[in-house]
């Protein structure tokens, strides 16, 4: 055991999770303004998405939400950040307590309701950021304001617009997220019906930005593959799969546990399966043009490998930070410069 998960049992589990994260995030900015800028071995670099990416493995989205760590992030070893998810107007997110640990599962519960500072301000710290010479490559995910009403498809379109044109300037993709269960309605944007007009229209407002959609794994197999053809309808960069779980089968944490962590998206191993099981799903449905950054689940080098394996440009994490700590990403960048997948 190491001395981060000797000190994340002992300490980190008395304090709520939220706190707890702030505190992580005071001390990831303060390591990007000591170190900045991304070092690697030069064995795993990668391109997707028209850039190159010193490793693979990069940060989720729910992570960096107001885009305050991306130079801390990559002086971790990450790849690529992800940050948001942002919307047009500065939200408090839904009430306190709203992040659990299902410590039994290595999981995370959520419901967060895209807390942050808006689209604009966000977009003035990307621009900051891009300024650095060494920087991981810098996706933005982009959701729907919680006061517009998810029933009202020319306002939902017109918030997700005033977002892509603050940002697909400063990123380097974009990603538009479409199935957080924490957003009233906002999961049912995933319908084809209603999704192919909001991503035409974003992808028209980006430009040259490459635009992604981050799906739910509880989507059945048959509309996973209408999202895949969809996306190459629209002419999408890609497909983001995928965004935390409604689901509560299988889990080894008891049954009170689950009942005081509530509603919300679970994320970790308990959702590695259907993630890896999408990315098949979707890698067998789409053009080799359109990439697929795999996301859910994913805590060892022996995780990402398997992903890439299976058709991934890019992978993703987050949950596995908060139980293996600030040297994750280099244990997973060392354990993929092994002949043999490192297991954890």
């Amino acid at each position: 055991m190491t001395a981060y998960e000797l000190l994340f049992r002992h300490a980190f589990t008395r304090v709520d999770p939220e706190a707890a994260h702030h505190l992580g995030a005071t001390a990831i900015r303060a390591i990007g303004a000591a170190r900045p800028g991304v070092r690697t071995d030069p064995a795993l670099r990668t391109r997707a998405f028209g850039r190159e990416l010193p490793t693979p493995f990069g940060v989720a989205a729910g992570f960096d939400k107001d885009a305050t760590m991306i130079a801390g992030l990559g002086a971790l070893g990450f790849g690529h950040v992800e940050v948001g998810t942002l919307t047009a107007q500065a939200q408090p997110g839904n009430p306190q307590p709203r992040l659990f640990r299902l410590t039994d599962d290595r999981a995370l519960v959520n419901r967060m309701g895209f807390n942050n500072g808006g689209a604009a301000a966000a977009a003035e710290r990307i621009a900051a950021a891009r300024e650095a010479r060494s920087r991981p490559v810098i996706g933005v995910n982009i959701g729907k304001s919680r006061v517009v009403d998810a029933d009202d498809a020319p306002a939902v379109e017109r918030d997700y617009l005033r977002s892509t044109r603050l940002l697909a300037p400063v990123a380097d993709y974009l990603a538009v997220n479409v199935s957080s269960p924490n957003t009233p309605g906002l999961r049912g944007l995933q319908d084809e019906r209603l999704l192919e007009p909001l991503l035409t229209a974003i992808r028209g407002a980006a430009g040259a930005t490459p635009v992604l959609v981050k799906i739910a794994p509880d989507l059945d197999d048959a509309q996973v593959e209408g999202i895949a053809g969809l996306a190459e309808r629209v002419g999408l960069a890609g497909v983001i799969a995928t965004n935390t779980t409604i689901a509560r089968a299988g889990l080894r944490s008891t049954a009170d546990a689950v009942a005081r962590a509530g509603a919300g998206g679970l994320s970790g191993p308990p959702v590695a399966a259907r993630s890896l099981a999408v990315l098949r799903l979707l890698r067998a449905a789409l053009p080799a043009s359109l990439e697929i950054i795999s996301v859910g689940g994913v805590e060892t080098a022996a995780d990402v490998r398997e992903r890439l394996a299976a058709g991934a440009a890019l992978v993703q994490g987050y949950t596995g930070f908060i139980y293996r700590g600030p040297g994750w990403a280099r244990e997973v960048n060392r354990g993929l410069l092994r002949p043999q997948a490192y297991s954890g």
